[in-house]
Parts: C-alpha cells; sequence; structure tokens
C-alpha cells in the first residue's frame, strides 16, 4: 500500500483546474521509483544539450521514459482528489507502463531496419504503432481529458476513411490503409516522433526544470514577496501587486491556472481588505495568470514550437512578443486604475517591507533570468542558456540566509527539484506526442491545404473575415484541448488560411498563439478564471467577464498583425521608426479601450463616451495614418463629450 500526504488547497485548485497537473500524489516505493526515473531523464536531457545524438532515437528514448511515466504519475479517472484509492498505482497502470515501455523501445532496437521499410512496413511494425498510437491516447485521456483523444481520433477516421468522401468534395482524397497510416504515424519524423514532440523533449523539458530549480530555491516566494513589498502604499496598488506577481511567478510555473491559484491564495485576502468584489479580484487574479504565459523570457510551450515552425532563434519569438506583452499589461494596469477608482479601493499595509531590502538579500534570484536573454543576444542556443541559467540558479541557491538554508539545493533538495522538473513536462509531452498523429494525418493527406482553402473561400477571400473565423475558431478549439495541442492543430488546419491571403509566417503562427492562451480566459469556459472564482468565493461566470474585460487588449492586438499595414512592426519588424510609432499608436489604442470597458475616464464614463472610445481604438488599431487620425479625433471628441458632460454634473 502507497500512502499519500494531504494536499494543500492551493494544490487541489491547481489538479481541480489545470488540465496540465499530475493527479496522483505518491510515496514510498512508487514515489522513489518516478525520481529516480524523473532524475534520469532530466540528466538526459541535460546530456543531450551538450553532447546531441541522432535527433530520431532520442526522441524515441525520451517517449520510452515519459509514456510508462504518465501511467504511473496519473490516475485512470480524472478528479477524484478525495478518495485515496486514487492515488494507488493498480496492476492495470503497471502492466499499461510495461506494455508502453516495450512499443516504445520496440522501434530503437530495431531502428536502422525500421528506416529503410519505413514504406513497406511489416505486420509487427504496425501492431507496435497500433499498440503506441492507442497507448499515447490514453495516457493523454489521463493527463488533459478525453477531447484531444477524441479529435485525434477523428483525424484517424479522416485519413482512413477519407477515399469514401465523393471525388468532387475540397476534402476528399484517396484514402490510406492502416499500414501506411502507422507507418505516418510511428516510422518517421512527420507524427508522434515530430516537431511537436521535438520541442517537448529539448526546450520545454528544460525549462521545466530551469523553473523546479527557481522554485525549490525559493523564487517563487521571493516573487510574490517583492512585488507585495514595490506596490504598498496606493489604493491601486493591490491589484498592480497581483500583476507583477503573475508576470514574475509565471517564469517559475508555466502555467496560467497555477500562477493564477499560487497569486491568490496568497493576494486574495489582501484584495477582499482593499474592498475588491469578489468578480473583480478574480478578475484581476486569472488576467495575472495568463499574463505568465503570454510574456518573455519564459512564454507557453507552444512559443518553442513556433520557433521551430519558423526556423528562427527563440530569442526571435521572445522580441516578437515583447511589444504585444506591454500592451498587454498596459491595459490590465490601466483596468486596475479605473477599478481602484470605481469601486472606491483602499491601500492596505503589508507587513513585507521596502522593496530595496528584499531585492538586497535575495535579488539573486533574477540573475538567472536575464543570463537567459544575455546568452541568447549572444549567439548561445537556448538550449545552452537555459542550461546555464539553471546552474546559475542552483549555484546561487547557496546565498540563502533563511534560517537553516531551507532553499539551498543541497544534494537531496536537488534531486526533487530535477524529478519535478521531468514530472512537470509529462502531461505537456503526451500532447505533443498526441497532437503529433494529427500533424500526421495532414502532412498525408493534403489536409491543410485544403482546409486553408476552404475557410478562404467560406469568407469569400477577404482577409478581416477570414482572420475572425481562424481566431473564432482557434477559441472554440482552446476550449476543449490545452493550449499546447491547440496551438499544433490550428497551425496546421488554419494557419494555410491565413498565409493563403498573403499573410507572414511570423504574423499568422503569432495570431494563432495568443489566441490559443487567451482560450484560458475566453467564456464559456474560461479555466483560469473558474480557478480564480475559486479561490474569491465569487460567481464563476461573472468572474470570466471581468477576466475578459482586463485581457480585451490581448483579443484585438493580434489582429493588427495581419490585418493593418504596419502589423509586422508589432512584432518589432521592420525600421526602428515604425516600429515605436506602431507602438505608441497602439498604447494609445489600448488606453482608450481601456476607457471603454472600465467605464472610466476622468470620472465615471457614460455610454457615449464609452462608444466613441471603443470607436477610436478600432480606428488606431488599423495602424494606417487616415483611420490612425480620425481615432484620434473621436478620442479628443470622446474626451470633450466627458469633461463637458461631467462640468454640467458639476454645476447644473
Amino acid at each position: 500500500m502507497t500512502e499519500t500526504r494531504p494536499q494543500t488547497p492551493a494544490e487541489d485548485l491547481v489538479a481541480e483546474f489545470d488540465a496540465e497537473r499530475p493527479a496522483r500524489r505518491l510515496s514510498g516505493r512508487p514515489a522513489a521509483l518516478v525520481t529516480i526515473l524523473a532524475l534520469a531523464l532530466s540528466l538526459y536531457a541535460l546530456y543531450q544539450t551538450f553532447l546531441p545524438g541522432a535527433v530520431l532515437p532520442y526522441r524515441m528514448a525520451f517517449l520510452a521514459v515519459v509514456l510508462p511515466l504518465a501511467f504511473v504519475c496519473y490516475k485512470a479517472r480524472r478528479g477524484g482528489r478525495d478518495r485515496p484509492r486514487g492515488d494507488r498505482i493498480g496492476v492495470l497502470d503497471w502492466a499499461l507502463a510495461a506494455l508502453s515501455l516495450a512499443v516504445c523501445v520496440y522501434p530503437i532496437v530495431v531502428f536502422d531496419d525500421l528506416i529503410r521499410r519505413a514504406y513497406a512496413p511489416t505486420p509487427l511494425d504496425v501492431a507496435a504503432g497500433a499498440l503506441l498510437t492507442l497507448l499515447l491516447l490514453e495516457a493523454c485521456r489521463r493527463t488533459v481529458g478525453w477531447i484531444l483523444p477524441v479529435v485525434c481520433a477523428v483525424f484517424f477516421a479522416y485519413a482512413y476513411y477519407g477515399g469514401y468522401l465523393p471525388a468532387d468534395w475540397a476534402l476528399g482524397h484517396r484514402g490510406y490503409d492502416l499500414d501506411r497510416i502507422m507507418a505516418a504515424f510511428t516510422m518517421g519524423t512527420e507524427g508522434v516522433y515530430g516537431v511537436p514532440l521535438d520541442v517537448a523533449a529539448t526546450y520545454i523539458i528544460l525549462f521545466t526544470i530551469y523553473g523546479a530549480v527557481l522554485d525549490h530555491s525559493g523564487a517563487g516566494r521571493f516573487f510574490v514577496d517583492v512585488s507585495f513589498a514595490a506596490f504598498r502604499r496606493s489604493r491601486s496598488a493591490p491589484g498592480r501587486t497581483v500583476t507583477l506577481a503573475g508576470f514574475l511567478l509565471g517564469t517559475v510555473s508555466g502555467s496560467g491556472v497555477a500562477t493564477t491559484v499560487s497569486v491568490g491564495s496568497v493576494a486574495w485576502p489582501i484584495l477582499r481588505r482593499a474592498g475588491y468584489p469578489r468578480e473583480q479580484a478574480g478578475g484581476v487574479l486569472a488576467a495575472a495568470g495568463i499574463g505568465a504565459i503570454l510574456s518573455p523570457p519564459t512564454l507557453g510551450a507552444a512559443a518553442f514550437i513556433i520557433a521551430e515552425y519558423l526556423r528562427v532563434s527563440y530569442l526571435t519569438v521572445l522580441v516578437y512578443a515583447t511589444i504585444p506583452t506591454v500592451l498587454y499589461y498596459l491595459g490590465v494596469f490601466l483596468a486596475i486604475e479605473m477599478d481602484a477608482r470605481r469601486f472606491g479601493t483602499r491601500a492596505v499595509p503589508v507587513d513585507t517591507g521596502g522593496p530595496w531590502p528584499l531585492i538586497r538579500r535575495f535579488g539573486y534570484h533574477f540573475s538567472s533570468l536575464f543570463v537567459i536573454i544575455i546568452l541568447m543576444a549572444l549567439g548561445q542556443s537556448p538550449f545552452r542558456a537555459v542550461v546555464y541559467a539553471t546552474l546559475l540558479a542552483f549555484a546561487l541557491s547557496f546565498l540563502d540566509r533563511t534560517p537553516g538554508g531551507e532553499n539551498r539545493l543541497t544534494p537531496r533538495r536537488a534531486v526533487r527539484a530535477l524529478a519535478a522538473g521531468a514530472t512537470g513536462v509529462l502531461p505537456v509531452a503526451v500532447t505533443c506526442a498526441a497532437a503529433g498523429t494529427i500533424v500526421g494525418v495532414v502532412t498525408l493527406t493534403g489536409l491543410g491545404l485544403k482546409a486553408g482553402s476552404l475557410i478562404v473561400g467560406l469568407s469569400g477571400g477577404n482577409l478581416a473575415a477570414t482572420a475572425v473565423a481562424c481566431a473564432l475558431a482557434v477559441l472554440l478549439l482552446g476550449l476543449a484541448v490545452p493550449v499546447t495541442a491547440s496551438f499544433v492543430i490550428a497551425a496546421v488546419i488554419i494557419g494555410p488560411a491565413l498565409l493563403n491571403l498573403g499573410v507572414t509566417s511570423a504574423e499568422a503562427y503569432m495570431f494563432i498563439f495568443y489566441y490559443a492562451v487567451l482560450s484560458e480566459v475566453s467564456p464559456p469556459t474560461a479555466l483560469s478564471a473558474f480557478a480564480a472564482s475559486a479561490i474569491t468565493g465569487g460567481n464563476a461566470h461573472r468572474t470570466m467577464w471581468a477576466t475578459w474585460k482586463y485581457t480585451l487588449p490581448a483579443f484585438l492586438v493580434p489582429f493588427a498583425f495581419v490585418l493593418t499595414p504596419s502589423g509586422a512592426a508589432l512584432l518589432a519588424e521592420g525600421p526602428i521608426g515604425g516600429i515605436l510609432l506602431a507602438a505608441a499608436v497602439s498604447a494609445l489604442a489600448v488606453a482608450v479601450l481601456a476607457a471603454a470597458t472600465g467605464g472610466w475616464i476622468i470620472g465615471p464614463a457614460g455610454p457615449v463616451e464609452r462608444g466613441m472610445c471603443a470607436l477610436a481604438a478600432v480606428l488606431l488599431l488599423v495602424l494606417s495614418p487616415w483611420p490612425v487620425l480620425a481615432g484620434l479625433g473621436v478620442a479628443a471628441l470622446a474626451l470633450a463629450v466627458h469633461f463637458f458632460r461631467r462640468l454640467r454634473e458639476a454645476h447644473p
């Protein structure tokens, strides 16, 4: 029998709302076994960074460890965290782990022959591939729910039965038998072992190890404390504190829900004392959490896939994200300022002392974040940059001066951190491998180009209509599957529609990335907002709409990427003058949009002013001379109307 320790309330909420967190709490021999295997996986990934071997065998070996661990670490039945038996590893779990190890090791053992017969697989190859696919879908169901496996099954059915579709249908194809499909899935680099799994096995695991080392060295606690110390005197300080803490903590957690819960468990009592209504407080928490995976230097997992798809450095993707991130947080901070006045919030004294003593004592935690950027700017690969940053975070942990040095990464704590880094990548790796089957079907059948042409045809070849259709499609997809899978599916199915209309690859993929991430705060199933409402006790749906209000600029700015002549400037591409001008105009657009959604300019704004501000924001985001001038005029008129209305109310 295995005994489990009780989960904390924060862990309970993460387990309930985060689709990418381990569900079992292990102890005893199973826990020791998982620690050993996870430690080996982390060390193997670090070794591969400096002494890389052949790519495909490494991906196969990586999955050979990940898939058995998934069956051990995740329950067969999601939920049920109050039933201790759910944490026990049953005979079926061990059997599935052993079977998954066998089918993952098989292609490594016969690798040379397997590659040679990729287009003429043997019955054993097909059987092993089919078993691997089924096991992947079951592991995916355990880790992120049943929707993604169903989507994968639909794509498989399309590949197998597509030949029965009428010949004149746009999505029809000649049909493929099981041998050809399994070869595409498991005998090359276009299916299970494709780019998504490669990203998980290289970029993502190294960043999860880095995040775990930061967490175990006390960085998470420091980021929260310094945020509270930085904004402790003004009435809008509680909201600003939450936002800054979410941004910093996101470098450790890498998850919107986990960041929301971690910050919320500390910040909600302070927001309540400041006078925030429950739903608005939940909106601030969720907006801060989701901002963490939109922001450099550690964006969400999909950003690494963008780098691979575009064949650019990860630093380039960080540069793409810089201006949109600034605009996102500008919108959130302005909304917080307006709400602080609208709700009459007040300053809350927090006993953290000033920020400078904290920074002098624990500021070394920032060092590794800067090192990642500096090393990549100097030409180091992101793999080596994050490994060096991890080593630096490890070394600096010994500067900890808390009683007993509880945050120093002694050998025991270092092993736990490395193991936590590997277990943290399990759900993402399984999701990437499963999503690889979808990529395999798209490549095999040519579905991407066909779907892109179909979307363009249905929208009449109009770029604006196509962009709206693509955004809605990505949001709907994101309601059902995690962010990483949502991005991969949308990139291969929806991306070609934008590319067909002249949108550049960078603009198209960043557009899809933002909407994939924003699905976590999109009605009607916003996981981060629902997790925040569980903390504050507010109405879940009203919290969701409050979050949507805070994050609205992030929904509109990506349209500027693909619809406007200067959209590339928002991704920091082009002359520096054009980039700065586009950023300044977009910042003004975000400001007037915040006035429209927040209902506040100098004082409470009426419907007329709010409507005019919304129109001005849209015109400004067109980023063309005449619309921008019109937007400035409408914004000035809204300000004048607001000023004279308040003057008339003050002096009737």
